[in-house]
């Protein structure tokens, strides 16, 4: 820790707070999320923190950005048990989620059973289980979404009123899905138009519409824009804020949601808005630092940039947290090229020893969940605390020690000279959270540990009006999405910009959802549709790209060995060999 330590401060009196990243999981507790945000953001002044649900699930939070001016799942996972229609938007739940699908069995095998609508070009369990299977060649769900929204449209299965009194750009959503009737988006998505005609006809005519989305969707072709279609379909049909009627727009890691409330993911912690000036002053008094300490000249700079900054060399020191980037990035040639740089000084915080921490500076042997104390919040807001069950191994201490050790050594102090962070244990980082979420969407202070062992979890937000949680939001057209308040402006779903707040108060004053339509871009690679009766597609039109050099390590690592997790967190702390 002192190497990281005098290599941080050398770099900060050389090149500024720029020439430090930090990059994250997705399996950390709240608390130390909170506090890698704080010294990130706050402390050191860098704009360059990112999680791994950048290669996941970032499209959950960026679809609900758009549709609702902020992050927080609209439905809860009860709503299973009282939706008529349930629609999977590439979500394999029952190979993914096994526990809600048990629950979506049981409803199945029940009286009144609901009907299940899934989108997947496989057979998976869901699929058989299905009423109607869509199965769209990949990188078309958007023309698909457009095709269902273009039914829903034409039949008028419109909740006019909904849509009247709660929501902005219907008329242009309308203008754009007239191109997209089902005859020609089966010949683009290779689907049966018969099969789109009977799908949104069951989801036009729910009286309770439940519609979740996961990585057949996240991982394909204009991922936000056919996310954000989904959302669409929910709010023209007025399937909001009511039991069995909501929206999930998954996680992929079990903590995906806590590194998107806290700011370990770029973004501003309690879904503030970086580009609010007043949003930035508020989080700036509550760390009692001054408001220009914290970077807000752009958007946070997301992973890929991160790495081309390090290729460059302003990024002179990353920290890695519980993710493996050596592996889980693209093009990985030039990623592990980028991460064996003699003058990138790499830390690597982790359970094991990683692909990523064989080729660390310093490697921090981390303590897994079972090892330590914390919070944790699942994608449909429920919020639980997790006890710590054994001691962790050897020289293994919490993610939470290693950030609050690295911020004393640093000697981090806020205004009035008190240590930045001031808290100690995850406790008192917990009731620091409170404070910092108060007022904000999500709102903890109705929550404590003492709570929390009392229950199974419950969902944010928790106050003194709402004690016992809030099963679900946006309950009578009331969002978030108000200029003065919201999490995010949105963007462009076609080029990505950011949309500017002036561009975005005159649209949406009042504080409606809005409802934001897109035309479908044909992929710029396509491949036929592979069957399992003719053997394999025809090959690419160019040719597959080379395999990644060899790894720079001292032995193999044995993937699955139950002795490697043991040996790299008893390792000693410091320096790895053959680096």
């Amino acid at each position: 820790m002192d190497r990281i330590v005098q290599r941080s401060k050398e770099l900060l009196a050389e090149q500024g707070p720029s020439a430090l990243g930090f990059y994250t999981t997705g399996q950390l507790f709240l608390e130390e999320y909170y506090t890698l945000g704080v010294i990130a953001h706050g402390a050191i002044g860098t704009n360059h923190v990112d999680g791994n649900t950048r290669l996941c699930t970032a499209t959950a939070a960026e679809a609900l950005k758009e549709s609702f001016a902020c992050d927080g799942q609209p439905g809860s996972y009860s709503d299973v048990d009282h939706a008529d229609v349930i629609a999977l938007y590439g979500h394999n739940v029952a190979e993914t989620q096994t526990v809600l699908w048990m629950r979506m069995l049981d409803r199945l095998a029940a009286p009144n059973p609901p009907k299940l609508i899934c989108v997947d070009p496989r057979e998976t369990p869901v699929a058989q289980a299905a009423t109607v299977h869509l199965a769209p060649l990949p990188g078309t769900n958007v023309a698909l979404m457009n095709a269902i929204l273009h039914e829903i449209i034409r039949n008028d299965w419109v909740d006019h009123d909904y849509v009247a009194a709660y929501t902005v750009g219907y008329d242009e959503l309308a203008k754009q899905v007239e191109d997209y009737p089902a005859q020609r988006v089966a010949e683009i998505c290779q689907v049966p138009a018969e099969q789109i005609h009977e799908a949104a006809r069951i989801i036009g005519t729910a009286k309770r519409l439940l519609s979740t989305v996961l990585q057949g969707f996240y991982q394909s072709h204009q991922a936000t824009a056919a996310a954000v279609q989904v959302n669409n379909v929910n709010i023209i049909r007025g399937m909001l804020g009511k039991p069995g009627a909501g929206i999930l727009q998954m996680n992929g890691q079990p903590t995906a949601e806590n590194t998107r409330e806290c700011g370990a993911d770029g973004d501003l912690a309690g879904f503030r808005n970086w580009a609010n000036d007043s949003h930035v002053a508020e989080l700036a008094r509550i760390w009692n630092i001054d408001q220009m300490q914290i970077p807000h000249y752009s958007p946070p700079t997301h992973l890929m940039q991160m790495m081309r900054y390090v290729e460059q060399g302003t990024i002179r020191l990353l920290w890695v947290s519980g993710t493996n980037p050596a592996v889980s990035l693209p093009e990985l040639r030039r990623i592990r090229s980028i991460l064996s740089q003699q003058r990138l000084f790499l830390v690597v915080q982790d359970l094991f020893l990683t692909e990523t921490a064989a080729l660390a500076d310093v490697v921090l042997p981390a303590a897994t969940w079972a090892e330590k104390t914390g919070t944790f919040t699942n994608a449909d807001r429920t919020v639980h605390l997790s006890d710590k069950a054994v001691e962790p191994p050897g020289q293994a201490r919490p993610d939470l020690d290693i950030f609050l050790d690295y911020a004393r050594r640093m000697d981090f102090r806020d205004k009035d000279g008190q240590p930045l962070p001031p808290w100690h244990d995850p406790e008192s980082a917990f009731e620091a959270w409170k404070r910092c979420s108060a007022g904000r969407p999500c709102d903890y202070t109705g929550l404590s540990y003492a709570k929390l062992r009392g229950g199974s979890g419950i969902q944010w937000p928790c106050t003194a009006e709402h004690p016992d949680g809030t099963e679900r939001i946006y309950l009578d057209g009331q969002f978030w999405s108000t200029p003065d308040y919201c999490e995010s402006y949105g963007r462009d779903l076609i080029t990505g910009a950011p949309v500017e707040p002036t561009e975005y108060r005159p649209m949406n004053p009042a504080g409606k959802a809005v409802i934001k339509a897109a035309e479908y871009l044909p992929p710029h690679e396509s491949r036929p549709r592979r069957t399992p009766h003719h053997g394999p597609s025809a090959p690419m039109s160019r040719p597959p790209t080379a395999a990644p050099p060899p790894m720079r390590m001292n032995k193999p690592l044995e993937v699955g060995s139950e002795a490697r997790p043991r040996a790299a967190r008893t390792a000693p702390l410091g320096e790895v060999p053959g680096r």
